[in-house]
């Protein structure tokens, strides 16, 4: 056991000595989570938005300025003619146009009277944008209805939903989870991968192949100080999620945890491999930084969802560990769901865990070749 410790703190001291190492292991995870929280969303804000209002009618004032009280649009033109929307759109001045009939008062609820112009140079986000706007302005006709000003119109049927585990939409309930199994999955990976191909570049692989230590203990002393400072990532992404980005932790914390720590064994135990197959420190940062990373992000369900891949992706995703944990944490940090009905993802990821390792213990050579 002293000298597992011995290598545990040898460890510990080229981790700490160099700089360059300390800046990526705690300062890049700290970057990304605001990056990637921030900078990818799927809402759309402050939409540059015309309006056509042919008439100075007083309803529709009321509507537009509906419109531009939210934190969706922008309404910056108010036009007279189609020739200027026309204009603006040729322009990239606007994203978003609407369009009143000349007499709000034979608008029906129903009908589709208010036309909405979307820049469609972006399919999805012209479909987002329209949807927004669509439910802003029947909100707004709506409230006209209860008024009484509209007590001619025909009956409209409302349809009334509700969004579980997300209301408000944010974009982030949904990157947080992904962006946590991304940065740990590779950050791990990524510094553990170095390690043994590290001593066999400089020379000192000798020196642990003459000790009598197992080399079982050998790639483990290279994992924990890792591990420890892995931890340290994951309180800060923790902090980061719920006191910047918003995202509240619905379910236990200590199971998240536990999870958590599952997981970033697997990733150690996943780098430590990589460091055993290569030669050289480029190969293992090659290896673990591009041939991890694309995987990583397409079939872990992080931006695609696995459920519309093809079969063949489909079971290719489930030898990605981080498929498996961003589940985990969207149902335990999001959804709020107890241990027990993740046993599953659970069993899988420990079952990856003892496989990595023992591959990894057969792969470590006993001798230089």
């Amino acid at each position: 056991m002293k000298q597992f410790i011995a290598f545990i703190r040898k460890e510990f001291c080229h981790i700490l000595r160099d700089r360059r190492t300390m800046l990526i292991l705690i300062g890049m995870p700290i970057v990304q989570i605001i990056l990637f929280g921030f900078a990818i969303s799927t809402e759309v804000r402050n939409v540059e938005t015309a309006v056509l209002m042919p008439s100075s009618d007083a309803e529709v004032q009321r509507i537009v300025e509906r419109l531009d009280a939210s934190e969706y649009f922008h309404v910056k033109y108010i036009v007279h003619s189609p020739d200027e929307i026309d204009r603006l759109f040729k322009r990239n001045r606007i994203e978003l146009a609407v369009v009143f009939p000349s007499d709000l008062n034979r608008l029906r609820m129903d009908a589709e009277d208010i036309q909405l112009i979307a820049d469609a140079t972006d399919p999805n986000l012209a479909v987002t944008r329209s949807t927004y706007a669509n439910g802003i302005l029947h909100t707004a006709l709506n409230a006209i209805k209860r008024t009484g000003t509209k007590a001619d119109a025909s009956p409209s049927l409302i349809v009334s939903g509700k969004l579980l585990y997300n209301p408000q939409m944010k974009s982030a309930y949904n990157f947080v989870p992904g962006v946590m199994g991304l940065i740990l999955m590779l950050i791990c990976a990524m510094m553990t991968s170095i390690s043994i191909v590290r001593e066999k570049e400089t020379g000192t692989m000798e020196v642990l192949l003459v000790s009598p230590v197992n080399p079982l203990f050998v790639i483990l002393s290279k994992a924990v100080p890792y591990f420890v400072l892995s931890l340290i990532n994951l309180t800060t992404i923790l902090l980061l999620s719920v006191f910047v980005l918003q995202v509240p932790i619905a379910g236990n914390l200590f199971s998240l945890l536990s999870v958590s720590l599952l997981f970033i064994f697997v990733s150690l135990a996943l780098g430590l491999l990589v460091s055993c197959l290569v030669r050289t420190q480029v190969a293992a940062m090659l290896v673990s930084g591009m041939v991890m990373l694309i995987p990583t992000i397409i079939l872990s369900g992080i931006i695609f969802p696995i459920e519309s891949m093809p079969g063949i992706l489909q079971a290719l995703s489930c030898l990605i560990p981080a498929r498996w944990y961003v589940d985990l944490v969207r149902k335990l940090m999001i959804e709020g769901v107890p241990l027990a009905y993740v046993w599953h993802e659970v069993t899988v990821l420990l079952v990856m865990a003892i496989a990595l390792i023992g591959i990894t213990a057969r792969k470590f050579k006993n001798r230089l070749e």
